[in-house]
């Protein structure tokens, strides 16, 4: 007879100012806005019905924030781990997508492509795809049929996500991005050879965990 699942959610943060403009984060640390906070703190009831066994968040404080406020009512610990934090976009952090295009046009090209920018100090996709991926094995492997919750970011969680199903993180294009307070879930593939890998059970749900 099978056991209880094993299920890994994976959140996104709430709005900020810089996801409102259209500018790129990466890593700088920025609040929630006022409605990145109404967003979060509609998913404290539906958390609180069904809480995680384990609830991680990236250190940065939208997702620190997010986190929080999403499992008030709960007895959960939060903690923060670093290997959720967001993709790296060096020089190219808080500005907006044509800004980047005008300024460095052939790096864009290369970035549109799915190809490493080099000289930037942008992190490569496959690093950010295995750090994620890796934190989340652990965790998983750890909590065998609880339910682990991470919060953390856009690019973060779809390479994460890509890296979990055994595929290509620089040539695959074929997972859409995650909004905010969206989440996505996935299971544990069952069998010696699965190797870490995932089922993707879904992706990119609106905040309703019930």
């Amino acid at each position: 007879m099978r056991g209880p699942r094993t299920r890994l959610v994976l959140v996104r943060h709430g709005q900020t100012d810089f996801n409102r403009e259209g500018r790129l984060q990466g890593q700088v640390d920025i609040p929630l806005n006022p409605t990145g906070i109404r967003q979060a703190e509609s998913l404290a009831p539906v958390v609180a019905a069904t809480p995680p066994d384990v609830l991680v968040a990236s250190p940065l404080e939208r997702a620190v924030e997010t986190a929080r406020l999403m499992s008030r009512g709960t007895d959960v610990e939060l903690r923060t781990d670093d290997a959720f934090l967001e993709r790296g976009f060096g020089q190219w952090e808080g500005l907006r997508g044509e800004e980047i295009r005008m300024r460095w046009p052939e790096q864009h090209a290369d970035w549109r492509a799915h190809r490493p920018v080099l000289g930037l100090d942008v992190e490569d996709r496959p690093e950010v795809g295995e750090r994620v991926a890796a934190a989340c094995r652990a965790l998983v492997a750890e909590h065998v049929g609880g339910t682990v919750m991470v919060v953390a970011h856009g690019a973060a969680i779809t390479l994460g996500i890509t890296a979990l199903l055994g595929l290509d993180t620089n040539g695959f294009r074929g997972l859409a991005g995650i909004e905010n307070c969206h989440r996505s879930v996935l299971e544990p593939l069952s069998g010696e050879t699965a190797n870490g890998l995932m089922r993707l059970v879904s992706h990119n749900l609106a905040p309703d965990f019930l």
